[in-house]
């Protein structure tokens, strides 16, 4: 493995040598920076937080053991030449090892059509009864929980965090610093295992489900037994945003600020002195306290947030409010709901002279309304501990930018944790290691990474272009197919949207073109008559939203951004993956 074309980077296992971007790419679109490699994965020797998180919660799922990882490097992640990657064979290995699932199943969550997947070749030790036992075990206790507790007690945890935020203005760098190590090192470990652990277990009611579904003939309703579930985490921000968007459309000074454009947005609504001014700056403070750790590449300490960059939200209120009342989240959230239980009582009395699939159907109809809303908690549980370590970090690198040490208060995240404490100690040394790794950052970004790679990845100088690869435009009567995301069939103007920050070719009806979906995106969803994804898998985020929201989605449509010609009239099949080209 070559070493010399980013900073940090780890070794690619010989017993579990099979790598894709598949699901982490979603978390990690870009090269990892070097103070994220040191959080999250390896410092100083150690494996630390998303490491030990997977090690943890796939032995809390009776996996593995213990013996199986090694102790020195990373086994279910990598980063290869800049980029995150997750370890495919140690998910398969799960399939392979747990009571009623395959090795194609796990495939087929991570991968769907995508070619170039290796075959699956059991490997010495591969099958052990006494773990399928004991991830039994698991299952049905999965299968029976009304609550999740841990889950609860983490959120009120992290919720605490940030009401007792210290104030960091009176803080020394080393102070916030220190804080910021301790909250990774002590804290993010737990609420990471609990991520992992409850997204394993959330795809066991899916498959229970799909299997039922499909033996009554009803494979189609698979997808909207999953929709209206209530209580999604990472939706909830949308509804906020919808809110304020109403009190902008029904106040004509509110709407004559925003129609002046996103430029300076902020600025004109601080400044405004009118009583509706007020109520949604009120409003608005209220969201980022709430919802601010929430935003683009989120789990990436170098990125802004909605609290760090209150632009980004600001362009998805923009859009919103253009939206008619029709569509509003709490409304076809209650669609959805309704459905879910209709069809699901349907289904139920399907099967009900079966009384083992009957008591199954029934226990998997009820863990999908724990689980799935449990792992969008997981995350946002995480997510909200890094935003703290985010501030943090951001205060230390503004401080140094007022001082003329650095360029950008992002900027100290492209050393790792050891090399910013010799900053700290040496404030301004390292401006020129900074500017290497920023171009050389910029040189990755540009390049298109391996999708997945078996043993050892091509080297970067093979790696095309982003902007020089060759698609074809699809033209009318074209069908590109992806995976189904959300149920329903919906038809608009295609609209291209490549940066969630600016969204304003996005009107309402539209179809939302994108070429990934974090927090960032998904309230561009409320407005949209329904969304295509170039990425993707069954419980990505933006599956699960869309689903909430009642939005007709498809995911992993490959090149979808560049094959989908902007503001081309086209049909959305959220039940079968198929989008059509209609008008150009």
């Amino acid at each position: 493995m070559k070493n010399d074309t980013w900073v940090v980077s780890t070794q690619v296992r010989e017993r579990f040598p099979f790598y894709t971007r598949a699901n982490i790419g979603e978390v990690f679109p870009d090269p990892v920076a070097p103070a994220s490699f040191s959080y999250a994965f390896s410092r100083d020797g150690l494996i630390k937080g998303s490491e030990l998180g997977f090690r943890e919660a796939y032995k809390k799922l009776g996996a593995f053991t213990e013996d199986e990882y090694d102790p020195d490097n990373c086994v279910f992640l990598g980063v290869h030449n800049g980029y995150a990657y997750l370890n495919a064979s140690m998910m398969r290995l799960l399939g392979h090892r747990a009571p009623g699932m395959t090795t194609e199943d796990i495939d087929s969550s991570f991968f769907g059509e995508a070619p170039g997947v290796p075959p699956y070749v059991e490997q010495p030790g591969g099958t052990r009864p006494e773990l399928t036992e004991k991830i039994g075990e698991v299952f049905g206790w999965a299968l029976s929980v009304e609550e999740l507790e841990e889950v609860s007690a983490d959120e009120a945890f992290v919720n605490n965090l940030r009401a007792e935020r210290p104030d960091i203005a009176t803080m020394t760098d080393q102070q916030l610093h220190e804080r910021s190590q301790a909250l990774f090192d002590n804290d993010f470990p737990r609420l990471f295992t609990q991520h992992i652990f409850i997204t394993g277990l959330a795809t066991l009611p899916v498959g229970i489900i799909t299997a039922v579904c499909e033996a009554v003939g009803k494979p189609e309703a698979t997808l909207r037994l999953m929709s209206g579930l209530g209580d999604v985490e990472s939706a909830a921000p949308s509804t906020a945003m919808w809110n304020m968007s109403r009190l902008i459309r029904d106040s004509s000074s509110l709407t004559a600020t925003f129609e002046n454009g996103l430029a300076g947005l902020e600025d004109r609504i601080n400044a405004s002195p009118s009583p509706d001014a007020t109520r949604l700056r009120e409003a608005f403070e209220k969201f980022l306290y709430s919802y601010g750790s929430r935003g683009p590449n989120e789990w990436e300490v170098r990125c802004s947030t909605w609290e760090t960059d209150p632009h980004i939200a600001l362009a998805a209120i923009d859009r919103m409010r253009l939206a008619d009342d029709a569509v509003a989240p709490v409304l076809r959230n209650a669609v959805r709901a309704e459905e879910r239980e209709v069809l699901g009582a349907e289904i139920a009395a399907m099967v009900e002279a079966d009384p083992e699939t009957h008591g199954q159907f029934l226990a998997a109809f009820n863990a999908a309304s724990v689980f799935m809303p449990g792992r969008e908690r997981t995350k946002t549980n995480c997510v909200k501990l890094i935003q703290e370590i985010r501030v943090m970090a951001r205060e230390v690198g503004r401080r140094a930018v007022e001082r003329g040490d650095l360029e950008a208060a992002e900027d100290l995240t492209f050393l790792t944790v050891a090399e910013q404490e010799d900053e700290l100690a040496n404030p301004g040394s390292s401006k020129a290691i900074i500017a290497q790794r920023k171009a050389r950052f910029n040189e990755l970004t540009a390049l298109e990474e391996p999708f997945l790679f078996v043993h050892e990845q091509a080297h970067p100088d093979t790696w095309p272009r982003r902007d020089a690869i060759a698609t074809n435009i699809a033209e009318v009567g074209d069908t590109l197919q992806g995976l189904p995301g959300c149920p329903g069939i919906a038809r608009g103007r295609a609209r291209v949207v490549l940066n969630s920050a600016d969204p304003t070719n996005l009107g309402p009806g539209d179809i939302l073109i994108a070429p990934i979906t974090d927090p960032s995106w998904t309230p561009l969803f409320v407005a949209a008559g329904g969304v295509v994804v170039n990425v993707g898998a069954p419980l990505s985020h933006a599956i699960i939203v869309s689903r909430e929201l009642g939005i007709p989605c498809c995911v992993s449509v490959t090149n979808a951004t560049s094959t989908i010609p902007d503001g081309a009239l086209i049909e959305v099949n959220g039940d079968t993956g198929a989008v059509t080209i209609l008008e150009v």
